[in-house]
This record gives C-alpha cells, sequence and structure tokens, in this order.
C-alpha cells in the first residue's frame, strides 16, 4: 500500500513526525531518499522529538556517520548520514550491521550510496518538494 503525508509548513512537522511514527510502527530500518535540502535531517529530528529525545540532543551525523539518541524510556535511535561515504566498507567500518542488527530503530540519509548492504527489510521513504514548499513523504508496504 502506498502512503502519503504532506507537509504544508514547518508547524505542520510535529504533527507529520507523530502520523509517521503510527504508519510505520514496527519498522526499525528507515531510509530516507531526497535531494539535498529536502529536509532529511530536519524530518528525523521531528521524528525523534516525537518519541522523546530532547532536541538539543539531535545533531545531523554528517561528519561522525552515525549518532546514537536516547528517548525517555532509555531507547536508543541511530541516526546515519551516509552522504560522506564513498565507499561500501567505509559504512561496514563503523559496524553497520552491529546498528541494524541491534534491534534499535536506525534512520538513515543517503542510503543509495550504502544501497548494495541495505537489508531487504528496510523501509524506503522519498521526500519531495513541491512547488509551493511543501513536503511529501512517501513510501509502500
Amino acid at each position: 500500500m502506498k502512503h502519503n503525508i504532506v507537509i504544508p509548513d514547518l508547524p505542520s512537522l510535529d504533527s507529520a513526525a507523530k502520523e509517521f511514527l503510527e504508519y510505520t510502527e514496527g519498522h526499525s530500518l528507515i531510509a530516507f531518499y531526497a535531494p539535498m535540502g529536502a529536509g532529511k535531517t530536519t524530518f528525523t529530528t521531528a521524528l525523534c522529538r516525537a518519541l522523546g529525545v530532547e532536541a538539543d540532543a539531535i545533531s545531523s551525523p554528517t561528519f561522525s556517520i552515525v549518532n546514537e539518541y536516547r528517548t525517555n524510556d532509555g531507547e536508543s535511535i541511530f541516526h546515519f548520514d551516509f552522504y560522506r561515504i564513498s565507499k561500501t566498507a567505509e559504512a561496514l567500518d563503523i559496524g553497520f550491521y552491529d546498528y541494524v542488527d541491534s534491534g534499535c530503530l536506525c534512520l538513515m540519509e543517503w542510503p543509495e550510496n550504502i544501497e548494495e548492504i541495505l537489508p531487504e527489510e528496510t523501509l524506503k521513504v522519498f521526500i519531495t518538494v513541491g512547488p509551493d514548499g511543501s513536503r511529501t513523504v512517501s513510501w509502500e508496504d
């Protein structure tokens, strides 16, 4: 089934994140495909906030590749940014499979850079930018 959530503006972001989490409950591996500036990190930040992560603890892992956050319940969330990965071996070197096999929520930006090692059960989510600046988050399950 195909799903779409339209985010018309920034004030709608938090409710869209909560809606997304309801629809995708049970998925622990989520990969976000979108062009630069489409809002991958912004949406990931909203998802983490909705899960109880302190807002000031959330940042883009562009240089570190992966950040770990903790929810209010003490659950780990792993946030990956594979933008700077040029070889699959680099993802393997950081222990990629250890993270995805942990059962914890893994939110991945720029997954196209590691496509060949993404587990089959990874939920592929696409963010597109409308002419009016809105964002559409879409996926199939």
